[in-house]
């Protein structure tokens, strides 16, 4: 079952929080009365946490704990074992086995607990759906295909970062070739980093063929005078056997070589689930988050040497 409650930032009830909530009441009814700005004009908070506050995902964490406690005991004591709750925020998932189970009485469960804190579930966007069909949830597609389970990233994120692209290359123009790269190389590795722990090294490739040709566009319109034989030689460069946008630029040190950043080139991680039980503040799971900490070093460290290691065999300065 995905569940998504609707406008929880929006709606979520004071008189609920202020009354379980153990935080000194006075700190607390400032953070929910302070108001909001709107065109010079101040309104009051009658209901809802601060938007964009930090105080607001922790106080949604505190008012949608025990809903764990509510679905998942319940069941077990009923002889049905395999109901889970994964919750992030205010963004959950249910598993279970049996889909009448979860829309007959999982359901209604959730939604009286979501009442008493002034909440209710969105009719439009909760649905309850097969593991084999897949089912999208903070980001990424999940389904399980011939018994395996296939975490990639959600259809119509590749969209969004493609649009990012090109607003990058519509805003800026007339700025040097370096600055434009170093610029698509944050947006683009920041995409390709949040999504390398999973099955997505189809559409990390994907993505680099789909933004070439933006930038050669963008080269072109900036030297509508020149030839593209001229752009090529002054703009891209050939590494080990692959053509690649890329130049020099003076800092400091000397002359400084950019390229843009290729998200297939990026090595995939898969995420190592911490082991259950395990407590990083428990002496007795000390060596095993040590030995935890030092496999994410020596990982970071392959793959700054493989992205490091890049440069060109011939290149115009």
């Amino acid at each position: 079952m995905e569940a998504d409650i609707k406008a929880c930032f929006d709606r979520i009830s004071h008189e609920w929080l202020l009354t379980h909530i153990p935080l000194p009441k006075p700190v607390l009814t400032q953070w929910l009365k302070s108001g909001y700005m709107s065109k010079e004009a101040r309104y009051e908070t009658e209901d809802g946490t601060p938007q964009g506050g930090v105080i607001s995902p922790i106080l949604c964490n505190m008012a949608l704990d025990g809903l764990e406690e509510l679905v998942v005991p319940a069941s077990r004591s009923r002889g049905r074992s395999k109901l889970h709750v994964i919750r992030y925020a205010d963004d959950f998932i249910i598993t279970g086995k049996n889909p009448a189970v979860l829309e007959h009485e999982v359901r209604p469960q959730v939604e009286r607990f979501l009442a008493q804190r002034g909440l209710q579930l969105s009719t439009e966007k909760t649905r309850i759906s097969h593991i084999g069909q897949g089912f999208n949830f903070l980001g990424f597609h999940y389904r399980k295909y011939r018994g395996t389970l296939l975490v990639q990233p959600q259809d119509g994120k590749t969209r969004e970062l493609l649009e990012k692209v090109r607003g990058v290359l519509k805003k800026y123009r007339g700025i040097p070739f370096h600055a434009l790269l170093a610029k698509l190389n944050a947006v683009i590795r920041g995409w390709a980093y949040a999504y390398r722990h999973v099955v997505a090294k189809e559409r990390l490739s994907y993505v680099d063929d789909r933004i070439y040709p933006l930038v050669k566009k963008w080269l072109q319109q900036e030297h509508r005078s020149k030839t593209w034989a001229w752009i090529r030689k002054r703009y891209r460069g050939r590494f080990k056997g692959r053509i690649e946008y890329g130049c020099y630029y003076p800092t400091a040190s000397g002359m400084k070589l950019i390229r843009l950043f290729k998200a297939g080139d990026l090595p995939i991680r898969y995420h190592s689930k911490i082991r259950s039980g395990a407590n990083p503040y428990d002496l007795a799971d000390k060596d095993y988050f040590e030995a935890r900490a030092r496999k994410q070093r020596m990982n970071a460290r392959r793959d700054r040497r493989f992205l490091n290691s890049s440069s060109y065999e011939k290149l115009a300065a």
